[in-house]
């Protein structure tokens, strides 16, 4: 028998080449910009914690910009001035520190427990927050606007109005015959003291505790 012969392979090199698709080109993830709000928590946020730096000398707007990666001009789209941003902080000491506040008046009705417990929550905020304490106390608004530390003084005064509404009662409770000049006196006494204490926190690179031996002190500063 007879074989025919085996038809000749298709020649590979010959084959058309097929196209193969181009790479589709790498997509950066886009920049998320932050919500308008968002970027002013981030603007007092940073300030805040600039001031936190021992020793740190006047932030300047373009020293916040840097720090923030972004132009002067995109932080004045969301403060008109630096003194702005500083009332940014200033309103966010005082809501966070009266809503405590106020809080402590509603539950403890023990007019001494009162005053413990305010300058406790003062001291304790400023403890938290150093940058804070530095603008409580007036230290980073010394080349600022004047009405920046008009209203920090503001914000001591409700203090020490609040010191003396709880302590003309516990005067009165205690058979006192001058409960509103003892409570004055010892209110301004005791608003003194926790400004001391802020600004000896601040001063020492906030080394210094301003809670440090906080009970012994009150109960000498209120017997």
């Amino acid at each position: 028998m007879t074989h025919s012969p085996d038809p000749p392979e298709p020649d590979a090199a010959a084959e058309p080449e097929t196209e193969r698709p181009a790479a589709a080109p790498v997509q950066l993830p886009a920049r998320k910009r932050p919500k308008p709000g968002e970027r002013r928590v981030q603007i007092l946020q940073t300030l805040a914690a600039m001031l936190e730096q021992p020793g740190a000398e006047r932030i300047t707007t373009a020293a916040l910009a840097a720090k923030l990666d972004v132009s002067e001009a995109a932080l004045y789209r969301h403060f008109a001035s630096k003194a702005q941003m500083f009332e940014g902080l200033i309103e966010f000491i005082e809501q966070s520190v009266f809503t405590l506040v106020n809080q402590i008046g509603e539950r403890e009705t023990d007019s001494r427990v009162q005053v413990h417990k305010v300058l406790t929550v003062l001291l304790q905020f400023g403890e938290k927050n150093p940058g804070m304490a530095r603008v409580m106390v007036g230290d980073a608004l010394v080349f600022e606007h004047d009405r920046l530390l008009a209203r920090m003084n503001q914000f001591f005064d409700r203090i020490e109005s609040q010191l003396r509404q709880s302590l003309r009662l516990a005067a009165e409770t205690a058979g006192s015959a001058t409960p509103t000049v003892d409570a004055n006196m010892q209110a301004s006494v005791l608003t003194a003291f926790a400004v001391g204490r802020l600004q000896r926190y601040t001063r020492s690179g906030f080394k210094r505790s301003p809670t440090e031996h906080l009970d012994g002190a009150l109960r000498l500063l209120m017997a």
